[in-house]
């Protein structure tokens, strides 16, 4: 039954008329235009609002606060906004559970009552349903801006290794506490950043990564280098770190470092910036109660040729999985004895879906594959023979699995459009399998259902898609839709469970995803396919997906909205200057909207191995022809669109929105808005609070509802 607050929010929203009274034209700040012109192999380009790249700059934070006062102005003008915020509260407000993590006769999980801001961390024995609390980050600030990013328990359940981030930062620092006083101890590791907490069998320390501290300049800016492996032994300074790897002559590698689960090995996977091919090192830790840190590294695979994962080992012997000369993946099994003389013998060969997980859990190899861009679980055995397949509920993702090689006990999270993230548990000896935390939701499922289609995107590939919307929706093109796609890194779009993307469907909406290439949806081939000079593929799936929507009888370019974050906000950013003229409203966060500058801050560097630079030549030529920013026309009519960005974002940093926003302004030649959202003591999205990520899901929402003209009418 609906709460009182619910059919409150509800009565508002249907007593808003269909039609809203026109504003006056918004007056938009006039920052200024230096002449700073870059010189690109001949090619001039000009760059008047380079100064907004200095977040922290007087006249960047002026321009942000004038920016700010007319978005808010806009937003609050809009009657619905105040009911869908309302709305937002109530669908958001159900508990929801991570996945558990078992070590010796104790789970590990995070779980949320409801709006709490932040998850919290807590430990509960096996066989006692009594939880305690290890941590919540609640607790650490006022406002909870600060985050547990990471945690990871030691291997005897003895101590909690985790990490804060602080405003959204990428930077984290690393505490320990002890699991029986639940106090920390002194030891706090600073200047970490994409870092594991890897601990070793008898409990005394651990692995992570970190940087060197910023000698200069503002830490959410300037890039980050030279990453590299340190050991901490517990009760001891930061200072007395031992290192155990860094490349000094490639400091543009990462390195992630992990320990068997033996405790016999650390392994170290290396990769040129965000490229998915990899080296595979290891470190003999000789006894494992006393581990040797200072053993020389084993380099059993040393070129960057493919992709390879470890995962887990028997003895000398590594099950790894890879895409070489298999792009949709493969298992095999490595004797590290032969080192590199020796390929890894196939246990599991290439498929016709894409592998996409792989863990040994109670002597099976547990493989989640990717069909068409949902999720199919497999049981193998260690030989490699296939013994079944794990029966799911529909077209939904396997979003987590957990479990230790030796326990017949896992755990997997499993959810769709319409099914909130669901924790099942599983006996892998006596094959049975039970819901061990199901979500409970305020709204009828059963109005609203999925369907997947397959559109011809411009060169004539196939290209899946997710549509969801209300059961017997008519199609005649007057239908409010909002499309959704990511397209790059070979990050797979799946099917997720959104309480926003609910209030959406009940505000008459259709929501789309859209899988592109440049995702891993199919595997490497299809990742390839949007990367580099290829990158244009990216755009016309969109492209041909916002077509197919509009030829189907779903909606029309008027009632289209579009939304994408980070490469999706390029995405956005890019088919917005391509084809102003299919969208009513584009929403692009956190973009990357300057690709000849990208390189140039914080972790940036490491997409030249997705995107190209436009330190080169050749690859500048295909930059600039898609760059959001330098695409941008005056004197051409623009949808209505919502820049979000976070003033402490260190990983696309605020500059590409604050510069494509005051571009966009300037050149907008039609009736619709042009505004930016620029949260304060926030940065990428990872860690954002609760009521932070409602308050700009609700703005969204609510431009949307004013720009597409709905009727906003709930049931």
């Amino acid at each position: 039954m609906r709460s009182f607050r619910a059919r409150a929010a509800f009565a508002l929203l249907a007593a808003i008329p269909l039609t809203l009274a026109a504003q006056a034209p918004l007056a938009y700040p006039t920052p200024r235009k230096s002449g700073q012109i870059d010189d690109f192999f001949g090619v001039k380009v000009a760059d008047p609002y380079r100064w907004m790249e200095i977040t922290d700059d007087p006249e960047t934070q002026e321009w942000i606060s004038a920016e700010n006062a007319l978005t808010y102005s806009y937003l609050a003008g809009i009657p619905q906004r105040g009911a869908i915020r309302a709305r937002l509260d109530t669908l958001w407000n159900y508990a929801r559970m991570g996945i558990p993590v078992r070590r010796q006769r104790t789970y590990f999980y995070t779980l949320n009552s409801g709006l709490q801001r932040q998850s919290v961390l807590y430990m509960e024995r096996v066989g006692n349903h009594e939880k305690a609390v290890v941590l919540d980050p609640n607790t650490l600030s006022s406002d909870g801006t600060v985050a547990l990013t990471a945690w990871a328990p030691s291997r005897k359940a003895r101590y909690m290794g985790y990490a804060v981030s602080v405003s959204g930062s990428d930077w984290q620092e690393i505490r320990v506490r002890d699991l029986e006083t639940m106090k920390d101890l002194g030891d706090t590791l600073h200047w970490a950043k994409f870092s594991g907490i890897a601990w070793t069998k008898d409990d005394k320390g651990f692995f992570y990564e970190r940087y060197a501290a910023p000698d200069s300049g503002n830490k959410l800016i300037v890039p980050s280098k030279g990453q590299k492996v340190y050991y901490h032994r517990l009760r001891t300074p930061q200072a007395n770190d031992i290192l155990i790897y860094e490349q000094p002559d490639k400091p543009e590698w990462y390195v992630r470092s992990e320990v068997s689960d033996d405790g016999e090995f650390l392994i170290l996977t290396i990769s040129e910036g965000t490229s998915e091919k990899n080296r595979l090192f290891y470190m003999d830790l000789d006894d494992p109660g006393s581990p040797n840190v200072r053993n020389p590294i084993v380099r059993i695979i040393d070129r960057f040729d493919a992709r390879y994962t470890f995962i887990d080992n028997a003895g000398d012997y590594f099950f790894i999985f890879t895409d070489q000369n298999a792009p949709r993946g493969k298992i095999g099994l490595a004797d590290i004895n032969q080192g590199r003389r020796q390929a890894p013998r196939v246990l599991v060969p290439e498929s016709a879906d894409k592998l996409e997980d792989v863990q040994l859990i109670g002597g099976h190899l547990v493989a989640t594959y990717l069909h068409d861009a949902h999720s199919v679980l497999r049981l193998y055995q260690v030989s490699g023979r296939l013994e079944r397949e794990v029966a799911l509920p529909g077209l939904g993702t396997v979003g987590a699995v957990s479990g230790q090689p030796d326990e017949p006990e896992i755990f997997y999270t499993y959810a769709s459009y319409l099914q909130p993230s669901t924790v099942y548990r599983g006996d892998l000896e006596k094959r049975t399998q039970s819901v061990f935390f199901q979500p409970q939701v305020t709204f009828d499922t059963a109005r609203y259902e999925t369907k997947q289609v397959f559109y011809k995107s411009k060169d004539g590939t196939n290209i899946p898609m997710f549509i969801t919307a209300r059961r017997g929706i008519a199609l005649d093109g007057k239908n409010p839709t909002l499309l959704y796609a990511y397209g790059g890194f070979d990050i797979s779009t799946l099917p997720a469970f959104s309480p926003t993307r609910i209030a959406w469907l009940e505000l008459g909406g259709v929501y789309a995803v859209a899988n592109i290439r440049g995702g891993g949806e199919y595997g490497e081939a299809w990742h390839e396919a949007g990367m580099f000079g290829k990158k244009q593929n990216v755009f016309d799936d969109f492209i041909a997906a916002a077509e197919y929507l509009e030829k189907s009888g779903y909606t029309q370019p008027s009632k289209l909205a579009i939304q994408g974050g980070s490469n999706g906000g390029l995405l956005v950013g890019a088919v917005l200057a391509q084809h102003p003229e299919l969208f009513g409203v584009a929403l692009p966060a956190v973009g990357v909207m300057d690709m000849l500058r990208f390189q140039k801050f914080t972790a940036g560097w490491g997409w030249k191995a997705e995107y190209g630079s436009s330190d080169d030549s050749a690859q500048f030529q295909y930059l600039i022809k898609y760059s959001p920013l330098q695409n941008i026309r005056p004197g051409v009519s623009y949808p209505a669109t919502l820049v979000t960005t976070g003033d402490h974002d260190d990983r696309v940093v605020p500059g590409h929105s604050f510069k494509f926003a005051a571009t966009l302004q300037a050149a907008q030649a039609g009736p619709a808005p042009i505004l930016i959202r620029v949260d304060t003591k926030a940065g990428h999205g990872g860690g954002k609070p609760l009521d932070k990520v409602l308050d700009v899901a609700a703005d969204e929402m609510a431009f949307a509802v004013k720009n597409l003209q709905m009727s906003a009418q709930m049931p």
